[in-house]
């Protein structure tokens, strides 16, 4: 019997990023095997995002593009799910009626079932429920990364922000017991995983499951304590939910990396309490400051819209101003995107496109020029590089290795010539390699000085195992699959 194969599309966040290894995790279990890159394969599986107002446009493209194709491949199947499977429903089988299977944010675990009683009944299977069946960390997972690995503590978030869609999408905010998230991270260090990254909507209000404030700082130490285990990050926190706790916890744990994202969303105390957002200007500046005295090399991001409803120029120069005084390290800027469901989309005073358009050019050359004043003061100083797989375009050409610095910057490393062979292994994925910067760019480094000093570690190890036991079905060698306890018996990458 030919084995099916799949192909997973992946769109959004970080969470629908973690989901999508989920969603591998579970067709590989159940059988199939990932499709080779220059083959058609018999399943493809959307995971998608609503947050943007184009999504819709996306997905119905990207589908009617797959109806040719599908009406030549009988038995080829599609499936629709994540946050726009979950608001559209019906409507995606409606205007797209090829698709196979819809399912929602809640029971990803239902895929294999769903793709076979399609198959079996020769109708679409449309599954949509309203809270979450199985805590996704529990399901098998195929993870993309051998050294790198996403781990979930959160689901959902309780937070009503106007502007955004995802709470009537992911629900209300469900967090795992500390000894769950505990356990996942020591089997990821077990298998060679040199950093984790904590996941949830909000990530720093962990805990309010049981009522404890303090939980999410307990769990950072916990979490940066656990053996073997060299770097912690999270994503996305609060300003709401930064404490002090938080802050310190990040300061005294060694692992836990000296970076933040901090989404700001607008500097206007008017846009965001419009927004519904719980602090205000000069809360958040206090944060950025106390950040810096506590933990001075720290790099903090950030994510701005530009024009809310209502937004007056005078509030946006008050956005440039929080951008000008956080000297942030980088930003990821939008747009106002008008979803429906959401109170801003009804809101009056919506600003019209050719001035949000000219508002976010001068914001992106604000946003640039301060990155890249903050990364030139980097050069001459020493880095930490954790080597990565797919960072640097240029590599293989150029001789040289990227990855991701201890303040999550981009840093491109050159090799000098002959730094590999006999006695003078090559840098792998995985490993550490410590070097000087002499170059900066807004968004990346560079260190071309030929000082860099190699180190191999456990997460080398595991990517270098990854690459001698490629799929079977030829996709990413470093794709590693992780059983989770309760499952059966782990299976082998």
């Amino acid at each position: 019997m030919t084995t099916r194969t799949y192909e997973l599309r992946t769109y959004g966040c970080q969470m629908n990023a973690h989901d999508s290894e989920r969603l591998a995790g579970l067709l590989e279990d159940a059988g199939y095997a990932r499709a080779k890159d220059d083959t058609e394969p018999d399943v493809v599986v959307f995971n998608t995002c609503a947050v943007r107002e184009n999504a819709d446009n996306r997905l119905y493209g990207n589908l009617g593009h797959l109806a040719p194709v599908k009406a030549a491949r009988p038995g080829m199947q599609i499936a629709v799910g994540g946050c726009l499977a979950q608001k559209d429903r019906a409507e995606i089988t409606r205007r797209a009626p090829w698709v196979d299977v819809v399912f929602g944010t809640h029971n990803i675990g239902s895929l294999p079932v769903l793709l076979e009683r399609a198959r079996v009944e020769q109708e679409a299977q449309v599954e949509i429920v309203e809270s979450l069946e199985t805590f996704p960390s529990t399901l098998p997972t195929r993870r993309e990364s051998p050294y790198a690995a996403w781990v979930s503590i959160s689901v959902g978030c309780n937070n009503t922000c106007t502007f955004c869609i995802v709470p009537s999408l992911r629900g209300t905010e469900k967090d795992r017991r500390p000894g769950d998230v505990l356990r996942e991270v020591e089997m990821l260090v077990e298998q060679g995983v040199a950093e984790v990254t904590l996941l949830g909507q909000n990530v720093n209000a962990y805990g309010v499951d049981v009522g404890d404030r303090y939980a999410f700082a307990k769990l950072l130490r916990a979490v940066g304590a656990v053996p073997g285990l060299e770097r912690v990050r999270f994503t996305s926190p609060h300003p709401r939910d930064f404490t002090a706790d938080v802050l310190e916890a990040m300061a005294e744990t060694p692992t836990v990396m000296p970076q933040l994202h901090m989404p700001l969303q607008s500097g206007s105390d008017a846009v965001l309490r419009s927004m519904r957002r719980s602090y205000r200007q000069e809360r958040y500046l206090r944060i950025i400051d106390d950040v810096r005295a506590a933990i001075p090399e720290a790099a903090i991001t950030t994510d701005i819209i530009v024009g809310f409803p209502g937004e007056s120029e005078r509030d946006f120069l008050d956005t440039m101003d929080v951008v000008t005084q956080a000297r942030f390290a980088g930003a990821f800027t939008f747009q106002y995107s008008k979803r429906p469901g959401t109170p801003a989309a009804d809101m009056p005073d919506q600003v019209p496109k050719p001035v949000v358009q000219e508002r976010y050019e001068r914001l992106v050359e604000l946003v640039e020029a301060v990155a890249w004043a903050e990364s030139k003061a980097l050069v001459g100083r020493e880095v930490e590089v954790l080597v990565a797989e797919g960072e640097g375009r240029k590599d293989a050409a150029t001789g040289r290795v990227s990855g991701r610095a201890r303040d999550n910057r981009l840093v491109h490393v050159a090799l000098p010539p002959g730094a590999a062979g006999p006695g003078r292994p090559e840098p792998r994925p995985g490993d550490m390699v410590t070097t000087s910067v002499t170059y900066a760019a807004p968004h990346h480094l560079v260190a071309d000085s030929g000082t860099a000093h190699l180190r191999r570690t456990r997460a080398g190890d595991a990517w270098e195992l990854a690459q001698a036991r490629p799929d079977e079905a030829g996709g990413s060698a470093s794709g590693t699959f992780l059983g989770l306890p309760g499952l059966g018996t782990p299976v082998g990458g």
